[in-house]
């Protein structure tokens, strides 16, 4: 009975991992979330091989008084669901700088950090008949800084994401 279950075991969970995988070599587009402050993120992936890719994003933040860049880095497994609905989920890393001068007759004030941050992800896409994909993904992250911005604490991100694929 043990041989019949373990062998049942085995096949359902290889007919699972057999899902054709719809990744696209390359996809470009934004990352439009709150990322921690920087706004929307200009995203790349680029497929590592059938079931993985990695994604990069960077946001850019300039004004009056402050401007800044953040850039992730997420390596991501994707695993099909259902035709070109997919989910996947990954770890990363990334670095940020902020800067900011406030100058004004009755208070000046200047700082900036830049720091690294660990991520994950997880998220839900679908890849449409003509090439775009639409996506929906939830990001933490943990900053590791000199709390002049408090970047040591627990972030949260969602994001949609709108990318060409090509």
């Amino acid at each position: 009975m043990k041989k019949i279950f373990l062998i049942a075991v085995a096949f359902i969970g290889g007919t699972m991992m057999m899902n054709a995988q719809d990744i696209s070599p390359n996809a470009i587009g934004l990352r439009l979330g709150d990322s921690d402050g920087f706004g929307a993120e200009v995203s790349y992936q680029r497929a590592l091989g059938s079931e993985n890719r990695l994604e990069l994003d960077l946001g850019i933040r300039n004004g009056k008084h402050y401007d800044g860049f953040k850039l992730a880095g997420i390596y991501q497994w994707v695993w099909n669901i259902d035709g070109g609905f997919n989910w996947y989920a990954g770890p990363g890393a990334g670095l940020a700088s902020y800067s900011y001068d406030y100058n004004d007759k009755k208070f000046r004030d200047d700082d900036s950090e830049t720091f690294v941050f660990l991520a994950g992800q997880v998220g839900i896409e679908y890849n449409f008949d003509i090439p775009l994909m639409l996506s929906l993904d939830f990001r933490p992250e943990f900053g590791f800084g000199n709390d002049v911005f408090d970047n040591n604490d627990l972030d949260f991100d969602i994001a949609l994401g709108i990318r060409y694929q090509f």
